[in-house]
């Protein structure tokens, strides 16, 4: 699992004008919730880049005064018009403690399907999941090779020890689409035989 350490500072102070007051810093107000309480800090903004810009799941290691906690992104809110982060909530990652959360989907292989001239189309990028912390992955890999044309990958197919998915089962993550070329060449095999 990829990990992200951020340097963060206790807040003294919760509310908007601390909170404009640490962005005049190029800091970014912070809580963490899911421990035994709720901590508010910040931290400067550019450390928060490669969390924010990344579809896969990261473990961000917040140090605050020299305790670290491990803790996953779960929500950011961004100014509209200048695009600057505003705000951002974490949730501590605790053992033993189930968390929800997305994980993002990768594609691998080629599928079969596609060989054959049909078009492979990923219906899902993100699932639902709730698991202990130890068993969450940065992303699901799902290879696609055996995939035929017209048919599909669910979330039933994937396996993933320890993982529960709330999506529906039958939800479709992968499909290989018929092209116009293989039904146009279905077509003239079937008038030929006639």
């Amino acid at each position: 699992m990829k990990t992200l350490t951020i340097k963060g500072e206790l807040r003294a102070a919760t509310g908007s004008r601390s909170a404009k007051d640490l962005r005049n810093k190029n800091f970014v107000p912070c809580v963490m919730y899911g421990g035994e309480q709720n901590i508010h800090f910040g931290a400067h903004e550019r450390d928060f880049a490669p969390i924010l810009h990344s579809p896969d799941l990261i473990v961000a290691e917040i140090d605050i005064d020299g305790k670290i906690y491990r803790t996953i992104l779960k929500d950011a809110q961004f100014d509209p018009i200048k695009d600057q982060v505003l705000h951002i909530d974490f949730q501590e990652l605790a053992p033993g403690h189930k968390v929800v959360t997305e994980l993002p989907i990768r594609l691998t292989g080629m599928a079969a399907g596609v060989k054959a001239g049909g078009r492979l189309l990923q219906k899902v990028r993100k699932v639902k999941v709730k698991a202990l912390p130890e068993n969450l992955v940065s992303e699901i890999v799902v290879g696609v090779e055996a995939l035929e044309v017209g048919k599909s990958i669910r979330i039933r197919d994937i396996d993933l020890p320890g993982v529960e998915f709330l999506s529906s089962p039958a939800l479709p993550i992968a499909t290989v689409e018929i092209t116009r070329a293989i039904r146009s060449a279905q077509a003239a095999a079937a008038a030929g035989k006639k």
